[in-house]
């Protein structure tokens, strides 16, 4: 079982840091709304094809619905404003805001799963880890405005996020990952195309360009049908902190595919704020770890 499970945790890694610029690259011509609708709508088809092929049963039960239902939250909310987030930000900024989303699931978890509340060493990580947001913030602010935008969007799309991956810990089901991918996509499908009719609405397939086609097409099948199965499935047998610590790599890759593949500025403002952002998740993930094994004195 730890081959898989490593496997599929190393797949989210890649998939999560290439996701951004896929995301940014498919919305170039393709307006967000559409794009996201576009994505799920080509991971749906050959994932039911799957689940028909391998004769794997999309559980029906109030638990099956409710687990689909808190899933979607995390698809919806989190895929809707992080597309519409990138008219507006760089892949790597909106790959490093997403890297909160740790902290923030541990405070939800207070709330939710009745979790301890943070120790000092955790509310010490979470003061860092917000001081690397604000230098980043403050940074993107002053050479862009509309970044402000752009933050505002990313930061509900990581709260959505968050709040789903705690909510669907809340649920005791043995369920298939596909079976919970698909679940969460069908509900989620209506909605995104609730969202581009009433926010855009408009099909010029003539502006398309070639990239933003192949981006939807790879964010299709791997960022959102490989993509979600791995992550349902490492949801389900990893702590969700463990799961959470992708959050703190896949920044660094995302920034420096940016800066490679879509020349995307990459300023000492960000690094300062990257590394800060970073330093406070890995005490958050560590600290406390480190604090227990120093000796006792007396």
């Amino acid at each position: 079982m730890l081959l898989p499970i490593s496997v599929a945790y190393l797949a989210v890694v890649i998939i999560w840091s290439t996701t951004p610029l896929g995301i940014v690259w498919s919305s170039e011509t393709v307006h967000p709304t559409l794009a996201v609708l576009m994505r799920m709508i080509i991971a749906i088809v050959p994932g039911v094809a799957i689940m028909k092929f391998a004769k794997i049963k999309l559980p029906l039960s109030a638990q099956a619905l409710k687990i689909y239902g808190y899933s979607c939250v995390g698809v919806f909310g989190g895929m809707l404003f992080s597309y519409l987030s990138a008219q507006y930000l760089s892949s790597g900024l909106m790959s490093l805001i997403f890297g909160l989303s740790p902290l923030l699931s541990g405070l939800l978890a207070q709330k939710i799963l009745a979790e301890p509340k943070f120790s000092k060493t955790k509310i010490l990580a979470l003061t860092v880890a917000l001081a690397g947001l604000a230098v980043v913030c403050f940074d993107s602010i002053a050479l862009n405005e509309d970044s402000v935008v752009g933050i505002g969007l990313i930061l509900l799309g990581v709260f959505f996020f968050s709040i789903s991956g705690v909510m669907v810990k809340s649920v005791e089901i043995d369920i298939h990952p596909l079976a919970t991918t698909i679940g969460a996509l069908t509900f989620s499908v209506p909605l995104f195309a609730l969202a581009w009719f009433f926010v855009d609405g408009t099909l010029p397939y003539q502006q398309w360009k070639v990239r933003s086609i192949l981006a939807i097409l790879y964010l299709g099948i791997f960022g959102s049908l490989v993509g979600f199965l791995a992550y349902f499935f490492i949801l389900q047998k990893l702590r969700a902190s463990t799961v959470a610590l992708i959050t703190m790599m896949t920044p660094v890759f995302a920034l420096c595919l940016g800066a490679m593949l879509n020349n995307e500025p990459v300023s000492l403002h960000l690094l300062l704020g990257a590394l800060l952002v970073m330093c406070g998740l890995a005490l958050y993930q560590w600290g406390g770890k480190v604090t227990l094994k120093q000796p006792k004195v007396g």
